[in-house]
């Protein structure tokens, strides 16, 4: 599950505003800012994917606890897109 600190960096990444993420992922306003301000395990496991799901779709890759990167700890980075 995603950090709220990897939501927020991952709106800076492309732009957005919490109601740009609100619409891309279909969750409501409200909930992405109680998401945002008090993390995913208040909200539902199915909000938690979908907000996930719109931004992996917008170009977002999210590194875990753990996975190659420079550095430690869970983060974000825009993944290379072809074209």
């Amino acid at each position: 599950m995603i950090s709220p600190s990897q939501m927020k960096a991952s709106r800076i990444f492309l732009g957005w505003e919490q109601k740009d993420l609100a619409s891309a992922s279909g969750v409501s306003l409200p909930t992405i800012q109680r998401m945002e301000k008090l993390g995913m395990e208040r909200s539902s496991a199915g909000n938690a994917e979908k907000v996930q799901r719109a931004l992996e779709a917008a170009g977002i890759e999210f590194i875990g606890e753990g996975d190659a990167s420079q550095g430690a700890g869970p983060g974000v980075r825009l993944k290379l897109m072809n074209g």
